[in-house]
C-alpha cells in the first residue's frame, strides 16, 4: 500500500487551523489498515484507490496502485479521481449556500429560473420546485429527452459531451412529467443538473464558477472542479482506459473530479461546522448554515430506507439493544432497496443507468417510484428515538471511477473511497464502503461510552 501523508501550508487558513493538533493524514496503523482491507479487494485487480479515514482527531489517508496503468504512475493524496454522483452533494451544498443568503428559496418554482417557454409540462397547481429537484421528487425522468440519441455516435468515446446546456433547455418543454411534483421518489440525473442550471442562472454565472466562489474556494478545495487537473487518475473499465467524463449539460449531477486531500477537507467542514474557519471574504455564518442544512432529512420514505436530504442519503443506525430486539440490524444497502438495481455506469441508459447511489442506489429505484410520507419538517432532528446514531452518505460511479463518501456527525467520523475502475461488482464496492462507514462509527460510538 503506497503511504500518504498530508500536510496543509501554514498559509491555509480552512484546515490549518481547523483541526491544529490533528491537521497532518498519516497512513492507517494496522487495526485501521485491516479494516480497510475489504474496500481495496473490492476494487477491481490493479485499479488505482485512495481512502481518506476521520476518526475524532485522527486523520489518514490511503493510496494504492497506480493513476495511469500505462506510466505506472503511483496515486497520490493530490490525485483527482472523477466523483461522479457525489457531485450531487455539492449542488446540494450550493442551493443550501444561497437559501442562506436569501438568494434563492427552496419552494421557488423552477419557472423562475427558466427562460420563458422552456419549463417542462406538469400541473400547475403544484409546481416543481428547487427542492423537489434535490430530493428526487421532482416526478423528472433520469434523463433529458434526446440525450439518448446524442450519445449513439460517440458511445464508446464521450457519449454526453455534445448534449450541452442549449440542448437541455431545448429539451425541457418535451419532457414528461410522472406523477405530482413531491409525491414519489424518482432518481433523477436531469433534475439534480437542472438544479445546477437554476442556481447558475439565479446567480448569472457558470455552475463551475459559482460553485468554485461559494463552496470550494471558501473550504480550501484548491483541486476540485469540472474541469481537467494537474493530476488526474485514468479511469478503466474492464481492463480497459476509457476516455474521460464529459457532461456539459449536467455538470450538478456528475462532473467533478477530485483529490483525496480535497475530500479530507470537504468531510471535515461537515463533521465540525463550527471549527472550520474560513477566509476573509467568505460568509462564515450562511457556510456554516448551509453544512447544517444538506444533512438534514427531508423526505422520509414510509417503506424505510434511506431518508432523503440535499444531494445525501440518511440511514438512522442502532447503536443499544432494545428489549425483543437484536444489538444490531442488517445494514441494507447503501444504494437503495430496490432489488433491481444492477449497475452500470452514470447516465448509461434511460431505464437503469448507474446513478450512483441515491434514492435507488447503484441502479437508481430501477424507474420505479417509491411511495413516500410527509415532507419532513425543517425543525426535525432527523432521527428515530429508538436509533441513537446516524450515517449520511452518497456514492458515485462513472465509466470508469467508482466512489464512496459518508460521515456520522454524532460519532465524528468520515470515510472516502475513490477508485480508478467500475468494479464488475460495484454494488459490492460501495455496500463494502457503507459497511466501514458504519463500523467506523459503532466503534468509535463505543469507545467514547
Amino acid at each position: 500500500m503506497n503511504g500518504s501523508t498530508y500536510a496543509p501550508a501554514a498559509a491555509d487558513p480552512v484546515v490549518a487551523a481547523a483541526a491544529p493538533a490533528t491537521a497532518t493524514a498519516t497512513e492507517p496503523g494496522p487495526e485501521l489498515g485491516r479494516l480497510l482491507r475489504p474496500l481495496f479487494r473490492a476494487a477491481a485487480p490493479g485499479s488505482g484507490s485512495a481512502v481518506v479515514v476521520i476518526r475524532g482527531d485522527e486523520r489518514s489517508v490511503a493510496c494504492r496502485g497506480h493513476s495511469d496503468r500505462s506510466s505506472e504512475r503511483p496515486v497520490r493524496a493530490d490525485t483527482r479521481f472523477a466523483l461522479g454522483s457525489v457531485t450531487k452533494t455539492f449542488t446540494g451544498l450550493l442551493l443550501a449556500e444561497m437559501a442562506a443568503r436569501g438568494e434563492v428559496g427552496y419552494d421557488d418554482p423552477i419557472d423562475r429560473y427558466l427562460p420563458a417557454g422552456a419549463a417542462p409540462g406538469y400541473p400547475r397547481e403544484r409546481p416543481i420546485t428547487l427542492l423537489h429537484l434535490a430530493t428526487h421528487t421532482s416526478g423528472l425522468p433520469r434523463l433529458p429527452v434526446g440525450l439518448l440519441p446524442a450519445m449513439a455516435p460517440r458511445w464508446f468515446t464521450s457519449p454526453y459531451a455534445t448534449f450541452g446546456p442549449a440542448h437541455l433547455l431545448g429539451a425541457l418543454p418535451r419532457t414528461p412529467v410522472r406523477g405530482t411534483p413531491g409525491a414519489q421518489v424518482r432518481y433523477s440525473n436531469l433534475g439534480f443538473g437542472l438544479l445546477g442550471l437554476l442556481l447558475a442562472n439565479a446567480a448569472g454565472q457558470r455552475y463551475e464558477d459559482l460553485l468554485e466562489a461559494r463552496v470550494c474556494g471558501p473550504l480550501g478545495l484548491v483541486d476540485t472542479s469540472c474541469g481537467p487537473g494537474r493530476e488526474d487518475a485514468a479511469g478503466y473499465r474492464r481492463g480497459r482506459r476509457v476516455p474521460s467524463f464529459r457532461l456539459p449539460a449536467l455538470p450538478g449531477a456528475s462532473a467533478l473530479r477530485s483529490t483525496a486531500d480535497d475530500m479530507l477537507r470537504y468531510l471535515q467542514a461537515h463533521l465540525a461546522l463550527d471549527a472550520v474557519p474560513l477566509p476573509a471574504r467568505a460568509d462564515a455564518s450562511v457556510l456554516r448554515t448551509a453544512l447544517g442544512e444538506v444533512r438534514r432529512p427531508r423526505v422520509d420514505r414510509r417503506r424505510g430506507g434511506a431518508r432523503i436530504c440535499l444531494g445525501w442519503n440518511h440511514r438512522s443506525v442502532p447503536t443499544a439493544p432494545e428489549a425483543g430486539r437484536p444489538a444490531a440490524e442488517p445494514a441494507g444497502s447503501p444504494l437503495g432497496d430496490d432489488p433491481r438495481g444492477g449497475s452500470g455506469d452514470d447516465l448509461r441508459d434511460g431505464l437503469r443507468g448507474v446513478t450512483g447511489g441515491g434514492v435507488g442506489g447503484v441502479g437508481g429505484v430501477g424507474g420505479v417510484g417509491d411511495g413516500i410520507g410527509a415532507m419532513v419538517a425543517a425543525a426535525t432532528g432527523g432521527t428515530d428515538r429508538e436509533f441513537d446514531d446516524e450515517v449520511v452518505y452518497h456514492a458515485g460511479v462513472t465509466r470508469g471511477f467508482t466512489t464512496f463518501v459518508g460521515f456520522s456527525p454524532r460519532a465524528q467520523v468520515g470515510l472516502a473511497v475513490m477508485a480508478g475502475t467500475l468494479p464488475l461488482r460495484s454494488r459490492s464496492f460501495a455496500q463494502s464502503a457503507y459497511d466501514t462507514l458504519r463500523t467506523l462509527a459503532t466503534e468509535r460510538r463505543s469507545q467514547g461510552e
